[in-house]
């Protein structure tokens, strides 16, 4: 099957299925649990209550075929230049692989590399443990420098830690103060993390970081500065007296596993960084094997897809954790600044939608803000559950806690007909007139779709696992709407644009500019 009536027939189906009644497809496809629902890495994924009915989702998977994901797969893991905008392959899976692996970059080995920087990594942090001379870490970066160790450190940090890690990433300057405060500078560490150590706002905030340590400890601070670069030669001109590189295969929002990592391998001791390579390496395993109908990141990629094209242009993650409750920002950067396109590498504009707008909130903080509109809202956004079923912290509220996750998943798709709900009024006494009114309002249209992702205990690998399913996924969604999934060119323009606004409000020669964006600077100059 070729490509172009691939793709038609699963956006037709996509279209008839969205329709249809999930719950109704449970005993029209008595099979339909078993096959949606599979265990990867520690994770078990239940696709069930998506909207795909066994036609649509055999659609999928022929228009996966005639895309060649496989292939694609192999070429990323084999260290070809699929990253072809930038010439660079795309190996986040050698930086968690076993040692001594065999990864290859554009034909040149590349896990000696790896496994160098993970040894000094692990002196480093293992020194630094044992030293007992510092017990804060300040990491300064932003975007993938630093979504990917915030949210690993927010999962998995300890109670009373040995080292505690804080985060800095805005050119806010309320930021870095936050993060500095009630810090000795004698006994804390700035790593500055930049993949090119050019960075705007990371250098702006490791300036004045670097002032912070300077005014405390004196002029030389280079053993309380680490740098963590693709551009070393930068970082110790900075001066960084550590400095930890990666190479240029190593994408922004795909190199926590790198050195970017430091900071949370120093905070989280050696052990548990290891165990998060080791989940993450597990689901790289299954995703390499596995066949296209049991490949959790294959199949969550077709889900998502099957709802862009039926017409679903936002997705929500709900994680029923506290301790994940920034995986939905690590994700949005991850899928939008990935997928957020309209044009693919051959420079043509790409056929349909791409990716949606994804938000969230953890459980059951979400249910008393935006869940009103899931649930009874006219657009349908469908919904991905992340239930942790032990939790040693959760104590007499974990029950409640899984009871609303698999609760308004039932309910998303169950909803409660108004025929349901006129009862229950009549029931309470009220009168026609009286249930005319308030029915349609209690009425839930139900039919929404969602994905649950269920671990047992939310650990180093279990959540390595989750993030690299979530990479995969992305990397899938990449090959069915026809991207590069690894460039991120739409995020230069405004760069560009506020180094001309900044220079004039700072006193600069004016430029010409819209009325608008003129009468905003001016307003601007005035408050200053």
């Amino acid at each position: 099957m070729t490509t172009d009536p691939a793709r038609q027939r699963f956006h037709d189906l996509a279209r008839r299925d969205a329709e249809g009644s999930i719950l109704a497809r449970f005993p029209a496809e008595p099979d339909r649990l078993d096959r949606l629902s599979l265990e990867a890495a520690g994770l078990f994924l239940d696709l069930s209550k998506q909207s795909w009915s066994r036609e649509g989702l055999d659609a999928g998977l022929d228009l996966a075929r005639a895309l060649d994901v496989e292939a694609a797969r192999d070429r990323m893991f084999s260290g070809e230049a699929i990253n072809s905008s930038e010439g660079r392959a795309v190996l986040h899976a050698a930086l968690r692989a076993d040692e001594s692996a065999g990864f290859q970059a554009l034909g040149q080995p590349v896990s000696g590399e790896v496994d160098a920087t993970r040894a000094a990594m692990r002196a480093f942090a293992e020194r630094l443990r044992a030293d007992g001379r510092i017990d804060s870490i300040v990491h300064i970066g932003i975007g993938g420098s630093d979504l990917g160790p915030r949210m690993v450190w927010a999962a998995l940090k300890p109670l009373d830690p040995v080292i505690d890690v804080r985060f800095a990433s805005n050119i806010d300057g309320s930021d870095l103060t936050e993060a500095l405060h009630g810090l000795d500078p004698r006994r804390t560490l700035v790593i500055v993390v930049s993949k090119t150590f050019t960075t705007l706002e990371t250098l702006a905030n490791a300036r004045v970081a670097k002032a912070w340590l300077q005014a405390g400890l004196g002029e030389d601070v280079s053993a309380h500065l680490v740098g963590v670069s693709a551009a070393p030669e930068r970082a110790r001109a900075f001066g960084c007296g550590e400095v930890f590189g990666f190479a240029d295969w190593v994408g922004g929002r795909f190199s926590l596993w790198s050195a970017v990592g430091l900071s949370v391998a120093c905070g989280l001791g050696w052990e548990a960084f290891e165990g998060l390579l080791a989940g993450a390496r597990a689901m790289d395993g299954h995703f390499r094997v596995a066949p296209l109908d049991a490949n959790a990141p294959v199949l969550m990629a077709l889900a998502q897809a099957f709802n862009v094209a039926a017409g679903r242009d936002a997705r929500t993650v709900s994680p029923y954790a506290h301790r994940l409750r920034l995986l939905p920002s690590f994700l949005q950067q991850l899928e939008m600044e990935s997928n957020g396109k309209r044009v693919g590498p051959d420079g043509r504009p790409v056929a349909g939608d791409t990716c949606p707008v994804v938000f969230g909130e953890p459980g059951t903080n979400g249910q008393h803000a935006f869940f009103q509109l899931l649930h009874q809202g006219t657009a349908v956004i469908p919904a991905e559950f992340i239930v942790v079923a032990e939790n040693p912290e959760g104590g007499e509220t974990q029950a409640a806690l899984n009871a609303n996750a698999l609760a308004q998943a039932e309910a998303l798709m169950k909803g409660k007909s108004e025929a349901e709900v006129r009862a229950e009024l009549a029931a309470q006494g009220l009168s026609e007139d009286e249930i005319a009114v308030l029915a349609p309002q209690k009425t839930f249209p139900g039919n929404r779709p969602s994905t649950t992702i269920l671990m047992e205990r939310l650990a180093p690998e279990t959540l390595g696992a989750l993030i690299a399913l979530y990479e995969h996924k992305t990397f899938v969604e990449g090959v069915l709407w026809g991207l590069n999934s690894f460039d991120q060119w739409g995020v230069e323009l405004g760069k560009v644009l506020a180094r001309t606004i900044q220079a004039e409000l700072e006193g600069g020669a004016p430029q010409p500019h819209d009325p608008s964006t003129a009468a905003l600077m001016a307003r601007v100059r005035r408050g200053q």
